[in-house]
């Protein structure tokens, strides 16, 4: 799929401040799946310093430095084209060793998803979560595929979607408790459920194609499972489905909050509230783009 993005992000401060540093993650991701094609950012107020870094996780980020300059608003304005080509989802083998959960990961290996395979620091993992999880996988002997599909189906067939534009991802223990969530609260119950029973997970923040008839769209947030043999793969239980070529993932992290589009703080002897308003515009482009 070819596609063409737009995303405008305004914050509206209910007094003048000086904004500090900030951090940008709103560049569409390019590796096997997904090319980057083209990709511009402006920025009002405009920063006195940019950076381009990637982070820990080796994500693509802006760093943003300001100006001491009061302003009233924070304005960041992305455009890109992104080609998308993972029209099976499917399209691998596990290793031998990594069919059945839970996966015994080579030392190598388990030394490098260690961060993705225990819940959100000092936050215990919720009985609840480890008992839905462990009843699940004793349902499909213990099958990883079968494990990540029922997981993926039960939080889209039996939990309700809540949009919730802002605020942190809510516990899993929380979710499914309520059975209500935004895809960003569903992301880290699937996460939570996969830890449960010893697979690496973590938190990814990007589009999703949605409905072509619909002017707007939400950023959306879904988990990726790391699969020996496969990789990083991605399920949505927000839709239902593996993550294929209707997806466009931007960062993706242990922890949601380092996958968030925008961070960052005020300048010392500055505070105050905002409002967030936002325009997100997806479109499939011309093949010819580029």
């Amino acid at each position: 799929m070819q596609y063409h993005l737009t995303h405008q992000t305004l914050y509206r401060y209910h007094q003048p401040v000086q904004l500090g540093v900030h951090t940008i993650r709103l560049r569409p991701r390019s590796d096997g799946h997904q090319q980057l094609r083209h990709f511009a950012i402006t920025i009002e107020p405009q920063p006195t310093q940019i950076s381009e870094i990637l982070d820990v996780e080796g994500n693509a980020c802006l760093r943003l430095w300001f100006p001491d300059v009061p302003t009233t608003a924070l304005k960041i304005r992305t455009e890109a084209q992104v080609a998308t080509f993972c029209t099976n989802p499917f399209n691998y083998l596990s290793e031998p060793w990594a069919i059945s959960a839970p996966i015994d990961y080579p030392s190598s290996v388990a030394a490098h998803l260690q961060p993705y395979l225990q819940p959100v620091p000092s936050v215990a993992m919720s009985p609840a979560v480890v008992e839905f999880a462990q009843g699940l996988l004793n349902e499909v002997a213990g099958q990883v595929g079968q494990f990540l599909s029922r997981l993926t189906q039960i939080i889209y067939e039996d939990f309700q979607y809540l949009n919730r534009p802002v605020g942190e991802p809510q516990l899993a223990g929380v979710t499914i408790a309520q059975k209500v969530g935004s895809c960003r609260d569903f992301a880290v119950l699937f996460m939570a459920a996969c830890q449960a029973v010893g697979l690496a997970a973590r938190f990814v923040s990007g589009y999703q194609e949605g409905d072509e008839h619909q002017d707007s769209r939400e950023l959306h947030a879904w988990p990726e499972v790391y699969l020996p043999g496969g990789g990083w793969r991605g399920f949505d239980p927000t839709h239902g489905l593996a993550v294929s070529d209707r997806h466009i993932p931007l960062v993706a992290s242990a922890q949601p909050a380092n996958a968030a589009p925008v961070s960052g703080h005020l300048k010392p002897g500055f505070a105050g509230a905002s409002t967030l308003e936002y325009e997100i515009r997806i479109s499939r482009a011309q093949a010819s783009e580029s």
